[in-house]
């Protein structure tokens, strides 16, 4: 990793008027959550069919036990890492605006975040098919499957975006605001292969934003719309760029 490279980005950051943070499954990964795409990742593992909404529907007892494997069992043991604690620290000290995330594994709350806007949803809260009701995960429970609502009888379902369901309308446009408006914006952890998430930075770029991306690999971002990549791990530079910021 280059220290002036390093620099120039926390330089950038400390004089952006409106900087925010776009970050995917990358910023987990240290965190110990595999990203769904890729090597080693949970769709290599899993098929990907139990999260498409109309197969969730009609095979509920097939869709929830895996559902509660990946998300409840396996993600529940995650905690924030550096990238997340950085980040949060940054939005206390008035550094960052918000954070747009397409991961609904809740670390970003978790390591302090307030402003978090939840492209994909969020795996705490678990809400109902077909009535207002809903629960925190903590609350709910998973010995009987799959998930159905005390209130009217209706199937329960994670409140993040299945495979057929669209983008929550106020993420969405609360994000595109947020990227209209800034002078920076941070990539990290994301690829950029995600539709429509994708369109955020380059969002922000159109604007005139600084784009600062942090990944360990060149994504579809690097080249196109990328003003400096800080390549490696969003834990490991986010550890350099505390020197500079704070």
């Amino acid at each position: 990793m280059d220290e002036s490279s390093v620099k120039k980005a926390a330089e950038i950051i400390l004089s952006a008027k409106s900087c925010i943070a776009f970050t995917g499954a990358g910023v987990s990964v240290e965190s110990g959550i595999p990203p769904f795409r890729g090597e080693n990742s949970l769709w290599n593992r899993y098929d990907p069919k139990v999260l498409d909404l109309n197969f969730f529907k009609a095979s509920p007892e097939v869709s929830w036990p895996v559902i509660k494997e990946i998300f409840y069992d396996f993600f529940g043991l995650a905690k924030p890492n550096k990238a997340h604690k950085v980040l949060a620290r940054m939005e206390q000290a008035g550094m960052l605006k918000c954070v747009v995330t397409q991961n609904i594994d809740n670390l970003h709350q978790d390591a302090g975040s307030k402003e978090v806007y939840e492209f994909h949803g969020n795996l705490q809260r678990i809400i109902c098919t077909r009535c207002d009701y809903r629960v925190m995960a903590p609350d709910a429970d998973f010995s009987k499957l799959p998930l159905m609502c005390p209130k009217c009888g209706g199937l329960l379902k994670p409140d993040f975006v299945f495979f057929g369901e669209q983008i929550p309308v106020e993420a969405y446009e609360k994000s595109v605001v947020a990227a209209r408006q800034a002078d920076v914006c941070l990539i990290v952890g994301s690829t950029g292969e995600v539709m429509p998430a994708a369109i955020i930075p380059s969002e922000a770029k159109r604007n005139k934003a600084v784009v600062i991306e942090i990944n360990p690999d060149e994504s579809h971002f690097t080249g196109n719309i990328t003003d400096i990549h800080l390549k490696g791990k969003a834990g490991e530079v986010f550890s350099e760029l505390e020197k500079f910021l704070f």
